[in-house]
């Protein structure tokens, strides 16, 4: 197997990762505004925040990847 396509497989990986990091996050999020809805914005916020995150980290992920693909 060459780099590019341990690349691939990388952000394959990271993509499931992501998807799966704020789909929990997502769902503790309800679960809490379930639990206090007088909390709701601070758990939004919060929530929002995170997944921000999360995201931000598998975007520069997904790129360093890419670049390991295109650049070889």
């Amino acid at each position: 197997m060459t780099g590019a396509t341990f690349a691939a497989l990388g952000v394959g990986l990271i993509t499931i990762g992501a998807g799966m990091g704020i789909g929990k996050l997502a769902a503790a999020a309800m679960e809490g505004i379930a639990r206090q809805p007088e909390a709701t914005k601070e758990i939004r916020q919060a929530m929002l925040l995170a997944a921000v995150l999360i995201e931000g980290v598998a975007v520069i992920s997904i790129i360093v990847a890419l670049l390991t693909i295109i650049l070889k």
